[in-house]
């Protein structure tokens, strides 16, 4: 299976919060070579609205990320995403303060990831670094959040895994890749380095420490279908970090 390239638009939010400003943005990331984007973090936009400047600049709407309280809203989100064209949407994090907290949001997401399934979208989760904290005393084996997650969670809810926060939390994301197997149609690709002073930080894609070969190879055995670059914050304007993402990926192969 070839996987698609798409842009995280959380990356260029600050341009964004207008029709205008979307449109403006999907034209500059269209040019680039992107084939599709995540739509997450924009202003209010109407999704009608949303799907013209997507189709107008041949971009596919390849996943959403909607807040907690947003996906239990399940009518307006599955109309929402009928008029996207999309049928995968993502939590983009939660925080539980134990093991308790952490297995009565399995259960709720579970509920509304079978109520959105029914319909044909799909709900995922989206990792950053605390799903990889320690719950419980320290131990061989010790339980982490994300591993509950791909436990309790049901079959048909997907996983995000986010290349940098899982390296951010001292894991290898090739590694969690393999582990959701069967469950992975995206992947957030985001590079980390190093500085001087020792202090972790984002970079593009090609630029940091993290095996992208290896993270190559796992995404394609286990099926992904979208890779999706994205950088939360760091040296350079989004937009040129994006092209430089890009850039990279093709000369690292993929096309």
């Amino acid at each position: 299976m070839t996987m698609r390239i798409g842009a995280q638009l959380y990356t260029v939010r600050d341009f964004c919060k207008t029709a205008g400003d979307l449109a403006r943005t999907c034209q500059r990331i269209a040019a680039m070579g992107y084939e599709g984007v995540q739509v997450s973090a924009i202003g209010p936009i109407e999704p009608k609205e949303v799907r013209r400047i997507l189709d107008d600049h041949g971009l596919v709407c390849a996943a959403t990320h909607k807040s907690l309280d947003a996906l239990r809203d399940t009518a307006k989100v599955i109309e929402e995403h009928q008029i996207l064209g999309c049928s995968l949407t993502a939590l983009g994090a939660f925080h539980g303060p134990d093991e308790a907290e952490w297995r009565e949001f399995a259960q709720t997401f579970n509920q509304i990831g079978k109520t959105l399934a029914a319909q044909g979208l799909r709900v995922g989760y989206h990792n950053h670094s605390h799903e990889l904290a320690p719950l419980g005393e320290p131990r061989l084996g010790v339980l982490t959040p994300l591993r509950l997650l791909l436990d309790e969670l049901d079959p048909s809810i997907w996983f995000e895994i986010d290349t940098y926060w899982i390296a951010h939390g001292g894991g290898d994301p090739a590694t969690w890749i393999e582990a959701c197997r069967g469950r992975i149609p995206s992947v957030h690709f985001k590079d980390m380095t190093i500085t001087p002073e020792r202090q972790q930080k984002m970079c593009e894609v090609g630029s940091g420490n993290l095996n992208w070969p290896r993270i190559f190879q796992a995404c394609r055995d286990v099926g992904v279908q979208w890779c999706l670059v994205e950088r939360d914050h760091g040296d350079l304007d989004p937009f040129q970090s994006l092209e430089v993402s890009l850039r990279n990926l093709q000369q690292m192969g993929l096309k």
